[in-house]
C-alpha cells in the first residue's frame, strides 16, 4: 500500500488550485473559525451524512483563501480502506517526510472519522500534549467520544452539526423570497416538514438516498457497531419510535409491543441516540425519582427520516420536532400538570408548539400558569426566521 499516494488524493490542495463548490453554513464555519486559535481539539459530531466532511473542507477551502499555506494542511480520512493498518501517528510521519517538516513545525490536521481507529483517544491526547498541530475532528457515533472522553478532559471542544435551519433550507432551495412573499413562505415551509435538512436530501429529494442513509445508520452504527444479533426487532422499534414523535413513551409498552425486555428497549434507545437519530427528553420535575420514572418523548435527529416512515401524516408532530431540534441545545423538558401538557420548558423558557391549530382553554389556562421568564406559542414558519436568543 502507497500512503503517500492515498495522503495526495486526499489533500489535493497539495498541488493544484482546490476547487470546493459546495453550498457554506456559515453558522458552523463561524463557529469553528471562532475557536481556531483555541488549542482544544475541535470534534464535528451528528447525524451521517448531514454534512460535516462538507463542512472541514470548507473550513479547508477558507483555510487556504485566508493564505494559509497548502502544505500545512493535513486532511485524512480515517475510514478509508487504504490507511486502515495506519495509525495517526503513522500518517503525521508520513506527511512530514513528503513536505520535509520538523516535529516543532505548525500545521492543520483534519481527521474525519476519527473513531475508526481503535485507539483514537490516546493517539490524540498525545498529539495535543506533545506536538504544535490544530486538531479538528468529525464522527457520526457519539459512543466512543462520551465512553472514553476521559483521555481527553479539558482537551476537547464539540459542534454538533444539526440538520438544515429553515433560514438554510431556503438557500439551499434557491428561494428567492420578498418581504409580501407570505404564500409563497408557507408553501416552503411545508417542504421543509416533509423534507428536513439532511443537505443532499434537501437538493435532490431522492427517496432512495434518504431510505439508504437509514439503513446505513441502523446496520452500520447500531447493529454492526453494537454487536446485536436481533436486527428484525432494531428496525421495528426504529418504526415504533417514529410513530411515537412528540408523544409520551414508555419504555414498558414498549417492551411488550417487541417481546423484549426493559432493558433491551432502554439499551437501543441508547444506541439510536449515540447515533443522533433520535433524542430522548424528560419530563420537567424538581424531584429526580419522578423525573426518571415518568414517561419520555422522543424526537428524530431529522424529520425527513420520520416521514420517510410515516408518511406525511401528523404536521403536527414534525413541526413540534421542528421547535425541538431549533431549542435542544437548551436542553427542554416538557411539562405535565394535572393531564394537561406543554411541549417545552427550559431554564428561562416556556414553548407550545402549534401548527394549524389553536391551543385550548385548558392548556392555555396551564401556560398562563407556569412561572417563566418568556412564553413562547409556536405556530408557523415565522418561529423558524425570529433568530431569538432564547
Amino acid at each position: 500500500m502507497d500512503i503517500e499516494s492515498e495522503l495526495y488524493k486526499q489533500n489535493p490542495w497539495w498541488e493544484r488550485k482546490f476547487e470546493e463548490e459546495s453550498i457554506p453554513r456559515e453558522i458552523y464555519l463561524k463557529e469553528i473559525f471562532g475557536n481556531m486559535k483555541r488549542e482544544e481539539i475541535l470534534f464535528l459530531t451528528g447525524l451521517r451524512r448531514i454534512g460535516k466532511t462538507t463542512i472541514l473542507m470548507q473550513t479547508i477551502k477558507q483555510l487556504l483563501i485566508n493564505k494559509t499555506k497548502p502544505e500545512n494542511i493535513l486532511f485524512v480520512n480515517l475510514d478509508s480502506f487504504n490507511l486502515l493498518n495506519c495509525s495517526i501517528h503513522q500518517l503525521i510521519e508520513e506527511y512530514r517526510k513528503i513536505h520535509k517538516k520538523s516535529v516543532s513545525d505548525f500545521f492543520y490536521l483534519f481527521l474525519d472519522e476519527v473513531v475508526s481507529k481503535n485507539n483514537f483517544e490516546q493517539e490524540l491526547k498525545s498529539l495535543y500534549d506533545n506536538e504544535n498541530i490544530k486538531i479538528i475532528c468529525s464522527s457520526s457515533i457519539a459512543t466512543l467520544m462520551r465512553d472514553k472522553k476521559a483521555h481527553l478532559t479539558g482537551r476537547t471542544r464539540t459542534i454538533e452539526i444539526m440538520p438544515l435551519i429553515f433560514q438554510e433550507f431556503l438557500y439551499f432551495k434557491g428561494a428567492k423570497i420578498g418581504k409580501a412573499d407570505k404564500a409563497k413562505l408557507e408553501s416552503y415551509f411545508k417542504d421543509y416538514l416533509k423534507i428536513g435538512g439532511i443537505p443532499y436530501y434537501v437538493l435532490t429529494e431522492d427517496r432512495i438516498y434518504l431510505n439508504e442513509l437509514v439503513e446505513n445508520i441502523i446496520y452500520k452504527d447500531i447493529i454492526a457497531y453494537h454487536k446485536i444479533s436481533g436486527e428484525k426487532v432494531v428496525k421495528e422499534l426504529f418504526v415504533l419510535l417514529c410513530q411515537r414523535v412528540g408523544k409520551p413513551m414508555s419504555y414498558n409498552k414498549l417492551a411488550k409491543i417487541l417481546k423484549i425486555s426493559v432493558d433491551s428497549v432502554k439499551r437501543y434507545v441508547g444506541y439510536f441516540e449515540k447515533a443522533y437519530l433520535f433524542y430522548v427528553v424528560d419530563r420537567y420535575s424538581k424531584s429526580v425519582n419522578e423525573k426518571t420514572t415518568s414517561p419520555k418523548k422522543i424526537y428524530v435527529g431529522d424529520v425527513g427520516i420520520k416521514n420517510i416512515i410515516t408518511e406525511f401524516k401528523d404536521l403536527g408532530a414534525s413541526y413540534e420536532n421542528l421547535v425541538f431540534l431549533k431549542i435542544k441545545n437548551k436542553n427542554p423538558n416538557y411539562y405535565l400538570e394535572n393531564s394537561i401538557e406543554i411541549d417545552f420548558i427550559t431554564k428561562n423558557l416556556l414553548i407550545e408548539a402549534k401548527y394549524n391549530r389553536e391551543i385550548n382553554e385548558k392548556q392555555l389556562a396551564t401556560f398562563n400558569s407556569v412561572k417563566s421568564r418568556k412564553k413562547i406559542i409556536a405556530e408557523g414558519y415565522k418561529f423558524f426566521l425570529e433568530t431569538n436568543n432564547f
